[in-house]
């Protein structure tokens, strides 16, 4: 995180020179104070997805957002469950872009935060949260607001102890840089919480519809839906990432449309819309009718609706601790799986 520059200024217009404020502590800002922040070398090397366009697509989701949307809700719910078997607490919490609305909502006094920093590129998003806060009732949590991208963490490091992203790191260009960003701004034994979207997602219904749409009316296909991480990655990512005690599993979700058009609509109030560097142009009228009717040709129920499947990967990760667990040297055991057996039985 070392090298990164960041600029700071108040939702009203006052300016502060000093970029040390939210690196030197990002739980002590003032509850009226909003954040922003650019790194000064640019980027990652890699560049997947158009980050200026999805910060529009969150922006654009503040505003279409549902109240209450199932699928992000059991997300949320699920991945704050783990908080429950954990003995320990975590007082000071960053939560991380995503379905930031639906896990201040469900926290409900999970962990026993006492500071908590929201975070998201979106102004907007953020703003939307900073308006609901006093809808979340007596909790007693220090809440700060900040706007600043997932890929350049203004947090100091051994800050945290815990960081939540639901449903937002997939649109990182540079996943394990970011993750590794979450460690080090966490404190030793700290937690790393998340949820992505799978490769999965999507994959059997929109993307094969999309596809042979594409073929029919345009002779060719061009990329629709964003390319997104396979369950066999994720244990990579938390390892890389350099987490111990990794732990992944995954779910998936059926989720039911009226029509593709309504599902379209779902993806942009979930800011979940293409955001590829290398899209094409907008698509055409009568690619998009077409993507619908085979859409629906291929997939609807006998009551008229369609499914749109999400495969969501859970990520758990801990900061290395002395306490933890460790595994034993190889080689070590006194007891082998011959004698385990012979005194259990074979199982057959």
């Amino acid at each position: 995180m070392r090298g990164f520059l960041f600029r700071l200024r108040r939702i009203n217009g006052s300016a502060s020179a000093s970029s040390r404020l939210l690196r030197s502590s990002g739980t002590t800002l003032p509850k009226d104070r909003f954040c922003f922040s650019t790194d000064s070398e640019g980027s990652s090397r890699v560049k997947i997805f158009d980050r200026d366009l999805k910060r529009k697509h969150r922006d654009r989701a503040a505003w279409l957002m549902r109240p209450q949307d199932s699928l992000t809700d059991t997300v949320a719910e699920n991945l704050l469950d783990r908080l429950e078997d954990c003995k320990k607490t975590f007082p000071t919490a960053l939560c991380l872009g995503g379905s930031l609305a639906a896990v201040r909502r469900l926290l409900r006094g999970r962990g026993a935060i006492e500071k908590l920093i929201m975070m998201d590129t979106s102004y907007d998003m953020i703003k939307l949260c900073k308006e609901s806060e006093p809808k979340m009732g007596n909790e007693n949590i220090e809440t700060s607001f900040v706007v600043a991208d997932e890929e350049f963490l203004p947090i100091q490091e051994s800050s945290l102890d815990l960081v939540i992203s639901c449903l937002g790191l997939h649109w990182t260009n540079d996943l394990p840089g970011a993750m590794i960003q979450c460690k080090l701004g966490l404190k030793p034994d700290g937690l790393f919480l998340a949820a992505i979207l799978g490769g999965e997602t999507l994959k059997l219904e929109l993307r094969i519809a999309c596809t042979i749409a594409q073929m029919e009316r345009e002779g060719g296909i061009s990329p629709r839906v964003s390319p997104l991480a396979q369950v066999r990655d994720a244990g990579n990512l938390l390892t890389r990432a350099g987490f111990s005690l990794p732990g992944v599993d995954v779910d998936e979700y059926t989720v039911r449309y009226k029509s593709a058009f309504e599902l379209i609509e779902h993806l942009r109030a979930m800011g979940e819309t293409n955001a590829l560097l290398q899209r094409s142009a907008i698509l055409k009228r009568e690619t998009a009718l077409a993507t619908a009717a085979i859409y629906e040709s291929m997939f609807a129920a006998e009551d008229g609706t369609i499914p749109a499947t999400f495969q969501v990967i859970y990520m758990t990760g801990w900061k290395e601790h002395a306490s933890q667990p460790k595994a034993k040297r190889r080689g070590s055991a006194t007891i082998s799986f011959k004698d385990i057996r012979e005194q259990f039985g074979s199982g057959d």
